[in-house]
């Protein structure tokens, strides 16, 4: 049995339904769809997504899937473009409320309103293993913090009473321009 050289219309068609609608049809109805026959469709619609019994459609649909993605995928400066896009038609139309909506969402992906959220109890921690997660932070989320990561001692703090533990480590800044935001971001 020697393979096609090419796709059928059927097969392009039931390609394109497969990808065109993931999650919303079934490969069964895409088949049926495409115009294959309804009795044979389930098995018709496994047999043309196996690249062993039929290469070209199976490379076809990861084609189409992969093309699907490229137009499809989300990067920082599309999603902003599109948001203002929103944003400007909402305004444009007097829908305030969306408008709001959509500036505040372009804002939450180009980082203004990062939150710091942790959720396990400090106390339960070691001071060294409280230690490494701040140092962590900083590192990871220092940008949104107006102190300089150069800045940050070690502050040991002195116990008022002779029975309490030993003192702690913090982490703190040297620096006069420390954010209220540490605060807030370190709480749940």
């Amino acid at each position: 049995m020697s393979l096609p050289k090419r796709l059928t219309n059927m097969q392009i068609k039931f390609a394109n339904l497969l990808v065109n609608n993931i999650g919303r049809k079934t490969a069964t109805e895409c088949a049926i769809e495409a115009g294959y026959d309804k009795d044979r469709a389930r098995i018709t619609a496994s047999e043309l997504q196996n690249p062993e019994k039929y290469p070209l459609v199976a490379q076809y649909i990861g084609q189409v899937k992969s093309e699907a993605l490229q137009k499809h995928s989300i990067s920082l400066e599309k999603h902003l473009v599109e948001l203002g896009e929103l944003r400007n038609k909402s305004s444009d139309n007097k829908a305030w409320s969306a408008a709001i909506n959509a500036e505040v969402a372009r804002g939450k992906a180009a980082g203004f309103y990062n939150q710091l959220h942790v959720h396990k109890n400090a106390k339960q921690l070691t001071d060294e293993e409280l230690d490494e997660k701040v140092k962590k932070s900083l590192k990871r989320y220092g940008h949104i913090f107006t102190i300089d990561l150069n800045d940050v001692t070690e502050v040991k703090e002195e116990s008022p009473e002779k029975d309490s533990p030993p003192s702690k480590n913090y982490l703190s800044s040297s620096s006069s321009k420390s954010s209220s935001s540490d605060d807030e971001s370190s709480e749940s």
